[in-house]
Order: structure tokens, then sequence, then C-alpha cells
């Protein structure tokens, strides 16, 4: 390439926590952006050095390649780095006086009007200490919290904690395990897995499963697509060896998702929230039939004739049978047989991508603990047999969950990482999915400790509230992951909080003006990782580790600072500056790298020369256990995480602090509604709202980042254009559901419940069983009216809001009931004009800035 490109490497991960992600090469010319690609790994080392792993079965090899595998939303990031959404400089809300009227209730309509960034950082520094003097530091939450670009030093999510910590303490807004709800809530009381609780030991499992394995269950799994924000193309890859190695695909979904159609296999569609009752009529099979292993459960397990009394209908006088769960799942009871008899005969395990959309619906611990008990029953981790996970190789640098040949380190960068995303044990915090209660009717109370993945199972008997103890409510938020609205559940629900007037500031630092910045007073332009230096680690490329000396790439757009040097300005003004900053850029560089543990493999210099570090794979790799078999082997001297260490059919815990709980009782059950949901076709509710909606994670976003990349919305699955021109988010409906309904290809549709509405286009397509329809979880919002109805299709806002169940305080974003009804968008132009000339062009959902802020 020209002498006159520059070419730098970034750990490309557009929802990494700081852990890494699947890395690229930057080619840049005059400081801007020519083009993102691979990064091959020879340019600087020798690829015998990296002593790269290989594993053959049946003639079939895995290997890694020579380069890096990014994904086609990291080639096209140049376009959401020169979105025109980008922030260009300091806001403030028109009608909001930090002296005067403060106007909450004109939050997400009002305009904006330009200030420098020292007015800006004036009043930030004001109101924290006005609100410090008349509430106290804990009537400041901060959402710090969210997924977001890889980056370390000037990491979002995390920054304003740490001033905030400086200033005397805050309120957290605790994250939940969202793309593991069910795993946490549910797996983790009858098999206790951590870190995340969403699965077991898989280290190795790859070639155990390709040399022991008959099949795999991709169960509600899309590794096509789902790792494609963070990890690479190496997901595809393993789908596509596994069935070169020999091994059945078999996919189990409401919809036939992109892993689904891409490759061979057998589809068994399957209507949304009814997994559970499948699991329940697979057992009866087994146990009908005597085809479980009855040996195993005998020395690995307690409380199996519980569990084998309510599937035989001892408890309730109702067995699940296959002939019971056919209506239920809209799956044959001739399917369901053959499925059960299939798996009791043949070496089978179950394969995720964070859990799919069922561990984000209603009651999802139970389809997670039902699971587990199916592996169980047929002999969990003997050869070939396990649970793995297509995303995670890499997560928190732990072997466990490595499916992969290990790398002899995993680079570690917690000791100046500023994102504060996962901090898990601050005094004042609130659950994520109980804000909007939180703002406008506290107290609010809940048993499930901090709600944070990674913590015992213990925790989560514990009760909490907030306020606490005479503590002030809340009355300012500061966020750096301003997407509630519509990356969580009831965020209708939000938007008025947003607007409550306990609420006296609330404060937002963003890359991109949308989605919940639109309800901020004061608002600060922020970078993305292609405008900083930085240090990264690549983590999940599923090929090798790597350490990154990050060069930034191009020049801050705008007026924009990173989230750790915004921070850094308001704590100028606050007198804080040196105790927030901790050192210079280049100190902070060189203290990750001299704790990163590649420390004794390569040389500081060595390192900065060539602009990254490639880990070896371990010598050893070949000797790793392989997933769950130590315990197949041993229970004894390698017990799990449940108070007996065995597999818990019946819950201890569960049985001692819960055990009249109907909706995750002690013993695991298929609930189909109850005290806090009526999100299935069982219940009454369903005559008005016939059609459960699957909301999964999107092809061509991750989640609500990239729906702006004008590249991504040409493509004919990404968008359905109207007849207005406006580029409105797909809903997938069945044929035979479309003839019903009037409806054809291209249609305007209202999707509603109770809770509200949003809009989409028709897509008919035979991918999604019937009395199921589909639409991506994580378009941004464009509001026609604040809290009843939204234009781009952001259906989060027509979420429940109730949690996972009443003791267990998870998100349900999936897999809930709604109706759908043709609307002449013409007509609702001429009912609404302000909000259908609004800021975002129609076909490119580029913003139109002077439509927002005032003179721009």
């Amino acid at each position: 390439m020209a002498n006159d490109v520059k070419t730098v490497y970034k750990s490309l991960g557009l929802c990494g926590f700081g852990l890494g992600s699947n890395s690229a090469a930057v080619d840049v010319k005059d400081g801007k952006i020519l083009r993102i690609r691979p990064m091959h790994y020879d340019d600087a080392y020798d690829i015998e050095d990296m002593r790269p792993w290989r594993i053959e079965v049946n003639g079939a090899v895995l290997e890694p390649k020579d380069k890096t595998m990014p994904t086609p939303l990291q080639y096209a990031y140049k376009k959401r780095v020169y979105s025109k959404n980008r922030i260009p400089y300091p806001l403030k809300r028109v009608d909001w006086d930090p002296n005067g009227d403060r106007h909450p209730e004109t939050r997400g309509i009002s305009k904006y009007e330009r200030i420098s960034w020292d007015e800006a950082t004036d009043i930030i520094a004001s109101e924290l200490k006005r609100i410090h003097a008349q509430y106290g530091p804990l009537a400041v939450l901060a959402q710090v919290d969210g997924h977001g670009e890889s980056k370390i030093i000037h990491a979002a999510h995390g920054c304003p904690g740490k001033l905030l910590d400086l200033m005397g303490g805050y309120t957290l807004q605790a994250r939940q395990p969202d793309s593991w709800e069910g795993w946490t809530w549910g797996a983790k009381h009858i098999w206790g897995m951590d870190p995340v609780g969403k699965q077991g030991n898989v280290q190795n499992l790859f070639q155990d499963i390709a040399e022991n394995g008959d099949a795999v269950l991709y169960w509600g799994a899309d590794p096509e697509t789902t790792p494609w924000g963070w990890g690479g193309m190496q997901p595809g890859r393993l789908v596509r060896w596994l069935h070169d190695v020999g091994l059945k695909s078999i996919f189990i979904s409401p919809d036939l998702n992109y892993t689904g159609a891409a490759h061979e296999g057998k589809w068994i569609p399957i209507l949304p929230n009814t997994d559970a009752a499948l699991h329940c009529a697979i057992a009866y099979v087994w146990i009908k039939e005597d085809t479980y292993d009855k040996d195993y459960l005998a020395t690995h397990s307690v409380g199996f004739e519980d569990f084998k009394n309510y599937i035989m209908g001892g408890e309730d006088g109702v067995p699940k049978t296959p002939k019971w769960a056919a209506p239920i799942t809209g799956i044959t009871e001739r399917q369901i047989k053959a499925l059960a008899r299939y798996w009791a005969k043949h070496v089978v395990s179950i394969a995720h991508c964070a859990g799919g959309g069922l561990i984000r619906a209603a009651y999802s611990s139970e389809p997670a603990r039902l699971e587990v008990a199916l592996l169980a029953m047929q002999g969990l981790g003997k050869p070939g047999a396990g649970q793995i996970n297509f995303m995670d190789w890499g997560l928190f640098g732990i072997d466990e969950i490595y499916p992969l040949p290990r790398s002899a380190c995993q680079p570690d960068l917690s000791s100046i990482y500023n994102g504060w995303a996962m901090l898990t044990y601050p005094v004042n915090f609130i659950p994520k999915t109980l804000i909007p209660q939180a703002i406008m009717n506290p107290p609010v109370k809940w048993r499930g400790g901090h709600v944070i993945a990674g913590l015992p199972a213990e925790d989560q008997v514990v009760e909490w509230d907030f306020p606490h103890d005479g503590d002030y409510e809340l009355h300012m938020i500061w966020t750096d992951s301003p997407c509630w609205q519509t990356c969580w559940n009831g965020g209708y629900e939000m938007q008025r909080a947003l607007q409550h007037p306990n609420l006296e500031f609330i404060l937002a630092q963003h890359p991109w003006l949308e989605n919940d910045c639109l309800f901020a007073d004061i608002i600060l332009p922020t970078t993305t990782k292609l405008e900083v230096r930085d240090i990264s680690a690549d983590l999940f490329s599923g090929q090798y580790n790597m350490l990154m000396h990050e060069e930034q790439a191009i020049p801050h757009v705008g007026e924009s600072l990173s989230d750790f040097e915004a921070v850094g300005e308001v704590a100028k003004k606050l007198g804080l500056y040196e105790e927030y900053v901790g050192g210079t850029e280049d100190e902070l560089i060189r203290k990750g790298f001299d704790n990163s543990g590649v420390q004794d493999m390569v040389s500081y210099e060595e390192f900065m020369e060539k602009g990254y570090y490639v880990v070896p794979t371990a010598e050893d790799w070949e000797d790793d256990p392989r997933g769950m078999r130590p315990f197949y082997d041993d229970p004894q001297a390698n017990p799990l995480l449940t108070p007996t260490g065995l597999i818990e059919f019946k819950s201890t815990l569960l049985e001692q602090f819960f055990p009249d709980d109907e909706e995750r009782p002690p013993v695991p059950h298929f609930v189909p509604y109850g005290e806090s949901h009526s999100e299935s076709l069982l219940h009454p509710r369903a005559e008005e709202y016939p059609f459960l909606l699957v909301t999964n994670h999107p092809r061509w976003r991750v989640h609500a980042q990239n729906d702006d990349n004008t590249w991504c919305r040409e493509i004919e699955t990404c968008k359905v254009k109207g007849p207005d021109g406006y580029m409105y988010e797909p809903i997938w409906v069945n044929p035979k559901d479309a003839v019903v309904l009037g409806l054809k290809d291209g249609d305007i549709v209202k999707m509603y419940n109770e809770r509200g509405a949003v809009l989409g286009g028709i897509r008919l397509s035979e991918r999604v069983i019937p009395h199921a329809i589909y639409q991506d979880h994580g378009a941004r919002v464009d509001t026609i009216v604040l809290g009843e109805l939204d234009r781009a299709g952001a259906n989060n806002l027509i979420c429940p809001s109730n949690t996972t169940s009443k003791n267990a305080p998870g998100e349900v974003t999936n897999s809930f009931l709604v109706n759908l009804e043709k609307v002449d968008v013409f007509e609702l132009a001429r009912q609404y004009p302000e909000a259908f000339d609004h800021a975002y062009e129609a076909e490119t959902g580029q913003i139109a800035i002077d439509k927002i802020v005032e003179g721009a």
C-alpha cells in the first residue's frame, strides 16, 4: 500500500466490556479512514512461533487462519464513525434552566442549544455539588453499564463512577445478566455454575464433542449472528466443521435463523415460551421407556424422584406426555417422541449463543433448569455430551469457559480498565429492571442480591431495598450508556420515568444523538475507539489471544472527547483531576502491559515496536480436562457449586427460601403464566393479542448500535422501505397468518399490546412458525407519541415491565403477546405532522441536526 497510508490495529469490539474482541487493521490516509480489513498475524510474527493448534476428526480439519476474521459490522464501522448522528458539540436542553424552571415534562420533546465544554462542565460540577449538599451523594444514579466498544483507558461504561466514588459514592444501576437471565436465575440452582451461571465447564469441549458426539441441538442459538459485534466469523466456521465431522445439526427455535438456514440440518419450529413443555415431554418419554441413565443420577444428583413425580403427573395429575406438549409447543406428538428417542440412543450436546430468546422470556429460569435436567438424565459430562457456547471464549480470562485450544495466557488489563460495568460490590444499587419504578414509585424491594452475574446462588436469596435506611430518592442520572428504552424491558415506562419531576438533572455522554440522549438536559459528545490511543486485548476471536497497542487512527470527530477525558474535564472543575486520572496515557499503557500477564513473554519495547503480541497456544492444551468430564468421572472429587455439590433436581436453596414460589418452584416446572406474566397463547389475554413476538439479537446491528449504518440499511432483510420512503424495521410473518390478517409483503403495520405500539414493515416468510412473529430487537427510538407509539420499531418499548418472576429480578424482552394492524402512514403523518417532520432522514436514518439543535 502507498507510503502515505497509515495502518493501525484495533480490537474492534462493539460490545466488549473492555474484554477485547476480534481485531482488525484500519487503513488511514490524510486523517480519514479508508477501509477496515483483516489483520494478518504474520505481518509481525512467524506463524510457527504462535504454535498454531490443529484439530482433525474424520478428515475434517479445524485450525486458526493466518489472519483475523472481522464481521461485516466491523468492516462497515467507518460508516458509524462518520455518521451524521454524531453529537458535534456539547448541548443543553433549551427549556432546562439550572437556575430556574427545569421542565422535566418536556424531556424527549425539547430541542437543544450549543454550549461550550467550559459552560457544560461548569453546570455539571455545580449540579453535582448542589445535589450532594441537598440530598447526599446517593441521590445520583450512575448508569455506567451496558455493551460498548472494547476500550480500556478511554472506556465507556464506568468513568463517571470513578469520579463519583471520589466524591463520596453514588447509587449504581446494577447490570443484569441480560444475555443469560434464565441461566442465572434458574440453571445456577440445578448445577451451580459460575462465573455467569449459564453453562458448565466447557474447556476443550469442541474436540471432545467432535470425537465422541453424534448431534448438536442448536436450541435457540444463532452463532452466525449473535457474536458479530464482539467476536468474529469463527462461530460459523465451528458450526460447519462440526457438520463436516459428521455430527447431525438440529435447530430448535420459533424462527429458522441464519445459522439454521445457512447450514444443513433439521429445523424443529417451536412456539415461543414453550421450550419447557418440550423439555418435560422428552423427560416423560425417557422415564416411560426407561431410556435414561439411572446409575449416573444415583451418584451425581439429588431430588430426581421429586422431578419424576412432577413429570409423570403425580404432583398435579397431569402427565407431561408428548400428546400434552404437542398443542402447547406446536410440535407434533410424533416429532417429540422421535426427538426423545433419537437423543436417548445417541450422544447429544446442546449449543447456545448467549442463550437465545428463551433465556430472556418470562419464567426463563424454568427452561434453563429443565435443559440441565435433560443433560443430566443422559449422563452430563460423558464423552461427547455437554453444553457449549459459541460466544464467550475469553470471557473474564477463565480457562474453564474456553472450549477451543487454550492460549498460553489470556491478557488481563483490569489494572487500568476504566469501565466499571461489572462492578459487583456497591453498597447502594438498583437492579436495572427496576429503575423506572425506583424513579416514579419508591421504595422498591427485591430478592436477588446484587443481581449481577458471577455471584454465588446464595446471593439471590438476600433482600434489598431502595431507598435504604432514610437515604434520599433519585434526583440525578449520569449515563454513559443512554440506551435504556430500546435495550431493556418496558421502555415506555422508562420514557415516563425520565420525565418525572424528581429527576432534576439528567446528564448523558455518548458519541451519537439517539435514544436516551434525547431525554438528557446536558449532552456531552464522546469519541469512538478509532479516535483514541489505548491498549487492548483480543480475547474473542476463537483463534489466538493478543495484546495490542492501539494507536489513534483519526482525529476526534467534532468537539468530542473520550469518555475518560470528558469526565476528566468535570473532575478539573471539582478539584479531583489528579486523583481521577491516576497517571498519563503513556504511564497507564505501560502499567497495563506490566500487569497483563504477557510481560514475561515479550519485552515492552518489542511490543510497542510491532504494535501487538500474539500469545502462543498453550503447549499442553490437549491435556486439559474436557468439559464436565471430571465431574462425570468423580463427582465427589470434583463437586459442583450447589449446596450438595451434585446436580439438584430439587433445589436446596429454593426449597429453603422460596418453598411456595409457583413461578420458580424448587423442582423445575413448565410455567405458562402466573402472578407476574400472562405472555402465553394459553392465557385468555391471547384472544386480544394472538401472536408471540420473537426478538433476537439483530443481524445488522449490535443491540441498538449500527441502526444508522447506511451500508447495512441497503440490505433487504435489514429494513423495509415504506410508501413514504421511511425504512421500517422488518416484521416476519408466516403467510398463513398474513392471509387471516389481510397483509401482504411490504405493508406497514402497527404492532401493539396494552403497553403501547411500534411500527414495522411486513416480510412474509415461512421461516417463522405460525402464531409467532419475528422482529429484531434494538432499533433506535423514533417517537411519534411519547409513551405510546414509535415509528422505528423499537419493540423493547412494549416489553413487559415485570421481571423474570417475582423472586428473580431479570429482564423479560422476548416472547411476549402482541397483535398486528395495517396502518396508512400518510394518514399517520397528517395526524402527527410534527413527529413525521422529524430529525431522522427517512432512508438513511441519519440525523438532520438543525431539527434538534436550534441555530445549527
